[in-house]
């Protein structure tokens, strides 16, 4: 039977369409291991069986010996950060979301290629779409000043299933002793002291200890997957002496292994509280799981505390995805807070006075199921109080919001969270 060159063009090009839409859809599936039901709240979070099980479910075991220093805002964080490159005398691993030109930019690149021209291994990945606003020429001058940087997952045919999968995990590790951790990018937004809408509040962490060899391994995850190499030997993982008495354990997810780790680490520590839970949140856009887990916290006689963006944010579709789902916990008792002055970009949970939870994770469904992230607990008394008033602090800038404000928000408020509902899990 002949069939016309015309018809033979078409079916092609159904096929191929066919084939763009299969592939492009792979972006959206959740992995295959999911969590489909509550979890039970057997153990408090001060009971040994609950950090036995939080060791064992979430991967490396909880490890003594660590001191873990918070940073606040960029005049703290970026300083420190750079102070630890410049002193590097063997190995830079360093592994961020967002890298953009400016002078924040231009500092750390600099900082990085001197440090390889002086013989320091310099190993550096930047997500893709992350590092979009990065100027091609300064990623140039970064390798061809030494400086071994691969883009994790760039648009590419062979990348086209995952090109919605990004690592969002900030990282820098420093001759395999002292590493870094928490929300900020490299882009001039989180410089300052969070002095007005210009400048972002945010926060990092300096740990040091036998954990930061967990760091060290969660960097090299994803360096074996841009590179197919291994980093070892005693330049990446020396020996590594007590640098404090903090318990500590870091552990990562990705949706192609550990991608339930966050989504388990949230509902096991909510469903472990007792007293009160306060939650640095800069994208609250939690599953069905987790607000559950939340208001059964809270008929428990939970205090549950919640910090959130105000009018200062960088996504208006994670605003309104976030909101509608406040009306529930609100009736439920949960206090949410606005804050005000600028965009509020920290990522934090603490657990009744004893486990703090921070790193690159947010508290929704993207970081959940989505992303490749890193999350650092600590489980020290000390630390979460000065945590617990660091979020004190925080509070007095932001402003509660009400269950009656929720009910009577305009309806052009209403009409966007109903808009953007169907895809809250891609935000």
């Amino acid at each position: 039977m002949w069939i016309s060159r015309k018809k033979v063009y078409w079916i092609l090009a159904a096929v191929l369409a066919t084939v763009v839409v299969v592939v492009l859809s792979l972006n959206f599936l959740r992995a295959e291991k999911t969590l489909e039901r509550s979890i039970e709240h057997d153990y408090a979070v001060n009971d040994v069986q609950f950090r036995r099980e939080m060791g064992v479910l979430l991967g490396p075991g909880i490890i003594s010996g660590n001191l873990v220093e918070a940073l606040d805002n960029g005049d703290e964080i970026f300083p420190a950060m750079l102070d630890a490159i410049r002193g590097a005398a063997q190995t830079i691993n360093f592994e961020t979301y967002i890298y953009w030109s400016g002078d924040v930019g231009r500092e750390f690149s600099e900082a990085l290629i001197e440090r390889a021209r002086a013989g320091v291994k310099v190993n550096v990945v930047i997500d893709w779409v992350g590092g979009l606003k990065m100027e091609p020429a300064l990623l140039e001058e970064m390798k061809a000043g030494g400086v071994r940087v691969q883009l994790y997952r760039p648009l590419a045919w062979y990348n086209l299933s995952r090109i919605n999968k990004r690592t969002h995990r900030k990282l820098l590790v420093v001759d395999g002793r002292l590493g870094f951790t928490g929300g900020v990018g490299i882009a001039d937004q989180w410089g300052g002291d969070a002095q007005d809408p210009d400048h972002w509040r945010d926060m990092h962490f300096r740990v040091q200890g036998p954990v930061v060899a967990q760091m060290q391994a969660a960097f090299i995850d994803n360096w074996i997957k841009t590179t197919g190499r291994v980093l070892n030997g005693a330049k990446y993982f020396p020996s590594l002496a007590p640098a404090g008495d903090m318990d500590a354990h870091l552990f990562i997810s990705s949706p192609s292994g550990g991608s339930e780790s966050m989504h388990l680490m949230y509902l096991m520590a909510i469903a472990a509280t007792r007293e009160t839970l306060d939650a640095h949140a800069s994208y609250f856009v939690p599953d069905e799981l987790v607000v559950g887990a939340l208001l059964a916290a809270l008929k428990r006689g939970v205090r549950v505390r919640v910090l959130v963006p105000g009018d200062h944010i960088d996504s208006e579709l994670v605003k309104a995805s976030s909101r509608a789902i406040w009306g529930d916990l609100l009736q439920g008792g949960a206090e949410i807070h606005v804050y005000q002055p600028t965009m509020m970009h920290v990522k934090s949970l603490i657990a009744d006075g004893l486990l703090v939870s921070v790193g690159s994770t947010n508290f929704d469904m993207r970081s959940f199921q989505l992303n490749d992230e890193a999350s650092l607990n600590v489980y020290d008394r000390d630390f979460a109080a000065r945590m617990t008033a660091t979020f004190e602090r925080d509070l007095q800038q932001a402003k509660p919001y009400t269950h009656e404000e929720w009910l009577a928000r305009p309806w052009h408020e209403k009409l966007s969270e109903a808009a953007v509902w169907p895809i809250k899990s891609q935000l």
